[in-house]
């Protein structure tokens, strides 16, 4: 046996005496003459499978590093010469002349011009007309004009692809077959939603909404508005009535494209319908099945009666930072922040896409994910520039069938939300499975579970997990790398091209606090539609090495070994099921209950990491006497219909009164701080 490790124990996890007595002698040997982290890499790739019970997985990792339970501070997954030398990373390294990662990374943070000069020809932007300029600074870094003097429709880079016959977008419908469609159609499908708009009367600039799940004619219609110039309004179909409407009015929407239904799980959810009020602009519906049974009013089209036949149009050419997308993000205020997209955000989308998710022609990237949440923009712009083939499945990504599609597809890439992972890991529904073809994981939206993770990595024969974070406003400003080593639920570098600094509470540059990033750089926002833009991101923030520093609300830690952690929202605004949403948004809602008096909403991070748990703390009215559980109930149901079914109430706490500044701001880091303390003591604490 090896200390701290007996065959018994290997027996207990249903290996066999021999195959228990086979790893013991494995790891006696690579202990002698191997590192821990090459010992560990011996382990994963010649011991471990999916196959094998998971606490077997944790154990030997465990043993191999001499690690305590919960403890995963070191590599999960570390990168082998073939993986480092087939990278993006390695083309630029060679291209550049540059030794290794952390050189790179300096230069492109130190030499923005030449790295996003050098990204626009590694990507192959397609310019109508050549700009004169990458980054003009001459009205601030807050307000940098990048690729000045040029012209371009981003749509035309996303149909670059070396066969134009090779597939665009592979997809499945719920209980169905694999189907394809090629770089070709999409191309001409987008045209024909292009030259149907333009004969519906709308002009360059106007703004369409686009309601619906994440389908190939949502796709089709997100690049056609493109292509003649309009904006695209993107706002989640999961969204209530309400939610809706005020989003369509902050965008001025000319026209909206949706589905009459959403179907999933067997089921056919109502949209047209929802969507539908006094004042909707109108509707352009697609039917989610071959006849839809709704009944459009009089102003609206279907789908097909829209749709011409040319399918024949030059894209419109626009200046770099015209937009092109309008994306909502909610703010303390609970009025949601109305952000744009520039032609080109979608570079710093495919420009992480090739650096950090690694993606190659020919590979199928998948991400559940709509067009409402920046995700889904991003995984257009991200594959399609790259050359690379969008994965669509159409049902629930918590089921099997998600699963048998990723197999099924050949998924090279699989981006998740970390409470998707959750689900995938406590159902487990993939078991069988045979997710071989996967190069990569990668996760956004919520702060991840180190232990999930490591469970995720090891239903592919541990691949790694590349954490990205950022913000609809920034696109990312941290993630991970195929060229180093992957620790569960961490971050291991900047992403290329930007840097930033971590905020104490007197606003000094720390190990641990608030981001502050340091503009300029390409996918940061210049402005708001509905809000003043400096305010927001820029006033009261400080000047740190003759650096000028912008907001963002995320906070971090970094670790001793250089990697970071998320801890999460600094402000009032939290992400509940990967979804980013005001405290204010949900205590409008819990305030018009008649037995409430007060709430606040805190988002708490559960002990051992993962998504945000939704926690309301309420002051009740007078001589009121009612039972947690039931008021939780009452409370669930009130949000999950007027706000958003995703958001789960974890927990109530009643309190006398709310902590309160002097400027009668509720203190909800006090709240969330005193909760996570000891949740059983929290009023008396207050």
């Amino acid at each position: 046996m090896t200390k701290g490790l007996s065959q018994q124990q290997l027996i207990a996890h249903g290996l066999s005496a021999s195959q228990a007595e086979n790893i013991l002698q494995k790891l006696v040997k690579w202990q002698r003459t191997l590192s821990s982290e090459q010992c560990w890499q011996r382990v994963s790739k010649e011991i471990l499978s999916p196959e094998l019970d998971f606490e077997l997985h944790l154990s030997l990792y465990r043993h191999v590093y001499g690690a305590k339970p919960n403890q995963f501070n070191y590599p999960t997954w570390l990168p082998d010469n073939e993986t480092i030398n087939d990278s993006n990373l390695m083309r630029l390294l060679q291209q550049k002349n540059i030794a290794d990662y952390p050189a790179l990374y300096q230069w492109s943070y130190q030499n923005k011009s030449d790295f996003w000069q050098t990204m626009s020809e590694q990507l192959t932007i397609q310019w109508q007309q050549p700009y004169q300029k990458i980054c003009d600074t001459s009205s601030g870094v807050e307000q940098a004009h990048w690729f000045n003097g040029g012209k371009l429709n981003i749509a035309d880079s996303c149909f670059q692809h070396q066969d134009q016959n090779s597939p665009a977008i592979i997809y499945q419908q719920e209980n169905s077959e694999l189907q394809q469609l090629s770089v070709a159609q999409l191309n001409k499908a987008s045209s024909q939603v292009a030259n149907s708009l333009i004969k519906q009367g709308f002009e360059q600039g106007d703004s369409i909404a686009v309601i619906m799940p994440m389908t190939v004619e949502a796709i089709i219609t997100y690049l056609g508005i493109i292509k003649c110039g309009m904006v695209v309004a993107s706002i989640a179909e999961s969204y209530s009535t309400e939610e809706i409407q005020t989003r369509l009015n902050i965008v001025n929407a000319k026209a909206i494209v949706t589905q009459d239904l959403i179907l999933r799980k067997g089921k056919s959810l109502p949209l047209y319908t929802k969507i539908i009020a006094e004042n909707t602009p109108k509707c352009i519906v697609i039917s989610a099945t071959d006849k839809s049974s709704v009944t459009l009013r009089s102003e609206d089209l279907h789908w097909d009666e829209f749709l011409v036949e040319n399918d024949d149009f030059n894209s419109c050419p626009m200046t770099p930072e015209a937009h092109l997308n309008i994306l909502f993000s909610s703010g303390t205020t609970g009025i949601p922040k109305a952000i744009p997209w520039y032609h080109t955000t979608a570079i710093k989308c495919a420009s992480d896409g090739h650096l950090h998710q690694d993606i190659q022609p020919g590979e199928v990237v998948t991400w559940p994910t709509t067009l409402g949440w920046m995700m889904g923009p991003w995984l257009l712009f991200a594959t399609l520039i790259n050359k690379a083939t969008i994965g669509l499945y159409y049902g629930a990504p918590t089921e099997r069938e998600f699963g048998e599609f990723i197999q099924n597809a050949k998924v090279d890439i699989l981006g998740t939300v970390p409470s998707i992972v959750k689900q995938w890991r406590n159902t487990n529904c993939f078991a069988g499975l045979d997710f071989s073809n996967l190069k990569l994981f990668s996760s956004t939206a919520e702060a991840s579970n180190p232990e999930d993770m490591f469970w995720l990595m090891s239903r592919a024969n541990y691949k790694p997990v590349i954490e990205y974070c950022g913000g609809t406003e920034v696109v990312a400003y941290i993630s991970s790398s195929v060229m180093q080593a992957n620790i569960p639920a961490t971050f291991s570098t900047a992403t290329m091209g930007l840097n930033f600094y971590l905020l104490d509470e007197d606003q000094h540059a720390a190990s641990s606090g608030e981001i502050a990033l340091l503009p300029p750089s390409l996918g940061f926002s210049i402005d708001l539609l509905n809000r003043s833009h400096d305010e927001v991101y820029y006033q009261g923030m400080p000047i740190i090495n003759g650096h000028i520093t912008r907001r963002h609300g995320d906070e971090l830690e970094q670790l001793d070994n250089g990697y970071y952690r998320a801890l999460g929202r600094a402000d009032d605004t939290m992400k509940l099921g990967g979804i980013k949403i005001s405290s204010i948004e949900i205590e409008r809602l819990i305030n018009q209950n008649p037995m409430i008096l007060e709430s606040a909403a805190i988002a708490v991070p559960p002990q051992n990491g993962g998504p945000n748990l939704l926690v309301t703390a309420v002051v009740l009215t007078e001589k009121q006497d009612v039972a947690k559980n039931k008021l939780k109930d009452i409370l669930q149901q009130t949000i999950s219909k007027q706000l958003n079914p995703l958001f789960k109430i974890h927990d109530i706490v009643f309190l006398d009164s709310l902590p309160r500044t002097a400027s009668n701001k509720i203190m909800r880091r006090v709240l969330r701080s005193k909760y996570q303390q000891d949740k059983n003591t929290f009023a008396d604490k207050l």
